[in-house]
This record gives C-alpha cells, sequence and structure tokens, in this order.
C-alpha cells in the first residue's frame, strides 16, 4: 500500500443548470468548499452508466456563489445542453487519508459502520449520514427500524473512531421503541393491510 492511504471523498451535487454559458448549481457536502473547490480541482463524476460522462472527470474552473447559492465552472461544459447532461452527477474527489482533519469533522465514510451507545448499551449502527441543509443527520439502523439522529453535539456528544462507536444522548421519543422490540418477542403482528 502507499505511503499515503486514498480515500474517494463525496463532495456534492450538480443540482440544476444556470445560466447559458454551461454553468451549474451545486449542493455541496463539505464543509470546507474553499479547500476542494478550488480552480483545477478535479473531480471523479458518479452518473448512470448510459451517461456521455460515464467514467469521465470534470475539471474546475471556477466556483462562484449566486445569492447564496454556489454555481460552478467546469473545462469543457461550455453550453446550457453540456450542464444539463450533467445534472443530478455526484462529485467525488481523492482524499489523502493524511490530510490535516478539520476539528469536530468526520467523513461519511468514518462514520458508517460505527456503533450507536446510550447509556453504554448499544442501541444499532450508523447505516449512512444524510446531509440536509440545517443539519446532517445520522441514519441508526435499530432492531426497530432507522432512526433518524440529528448530527449535533448536544444529541451526539462523543464520537470515538478509535472504539468504532459514537455515543448519543436523544431527546425522550427518539429511540424509545426499542426496548419493546428488543423484549416483547411475543408482540402481536400488526393487522393493517398492505
Amino acid at each position: 500500500m502507499s505511503a499515503a492511504a486514498r480515500t474517494q471523498l463525496r463532495v456534492g451535487r450538480l443540482t440544476k443548470a444556470h445560466g447559458l454559458k454551461g454553468a451549474l448549481k451545486l449542493e455541496l457536502y463539505t464543509d470546507d468548499p474553499e479547500r476542494r473547490f478550488v480552480p483545477g480541482a478535479e473531480f471523479s463524476l458518479q452518473v448512470p452508466a448510459d451517461s456521455p460522462w460515464h467514467g469521465k472527470h470534470l475539471r474546475l474552473r471556477e466556483l462562484r456563489w449566486y445569492n447564496g447559492h454556489p454555481v460552478g465552472f467546469f473545462e469543457g461544459v461550455d453550453d446550457r445542453t453540456a450542464a444539463e447532461s450533467l445534472v443530478k452527477a455526484i462529485l467525488w474527489v481523492d482524499h489523502v487519508d493524511q490530510e490535516a482533519p478539520e476539528p469536530d469533522a468526520w467523513y461519511d465514510h468514518q462514520l458508517v459502520g460505527l456503533t450507536v451507545l446510550r447509556d453504554g448499551e448499544k442501541v444499532g449502527e450508523i447505516t449512512h449520514v444524510d446531509h440536509l441543509p440545517a443539519q446532517d443527520l445520522l441514519i441508526v439502523k435499530t432492531p426497530g427500524g432507522e432512526v433518524m439522529v440529528p448530527f449535533v453535539s448536544a444529541i451526539v456528544p462523543e464520537v470515538d473512531l478509535e472504539a468504532g462507536a459514537v455515543t448519543v444522548t436523544p431527546p425522550s421519543g427518539l429511540f424509545e421503541e426499542l426496548p419493546e422490540a428488543a423484549g416483547d418477542a411475543s408482540a402481536e403482528p400488526d393487522e393493517r393491510s398492505e
């Protein structure tokens, strides 16, 4: 293995064409766009296999902000038709694991698979992270189904990558179905029709 391990990180999604010169509005999945979206930055594309962009890369010419929304200009994307062919593409970058981490910031790949502990007891496992405008959500698989946990320090006070666990202090009602689901195996099946 190389001295610096590399991981692919999802940093954004192209949401819609902007104007006539090939610009695209972006949804950012990074807290550090000034580092990730610099002129010359290269992105791998996640697009359907039948897309003309499948297997290709995009190189950023410029990132501008319009009314608080990021808009990217990319090499080889010079008109609205080309931009529209990239809508919904997800942007990935190569990440060197030795990059200086941001304080109290974790990448999705570091969180997925971690055990979720409440009062020292395992209540589930993180399956993925949803990035919403207001906050990120940890999606936790539990015996009772999926639980969406706001990824804020008041509810997730500790992330311990070394131990492979996150500690949660959720408000009442967030995991309350767990004791019933775990302790009452003889419950009557749900009678609702499908």
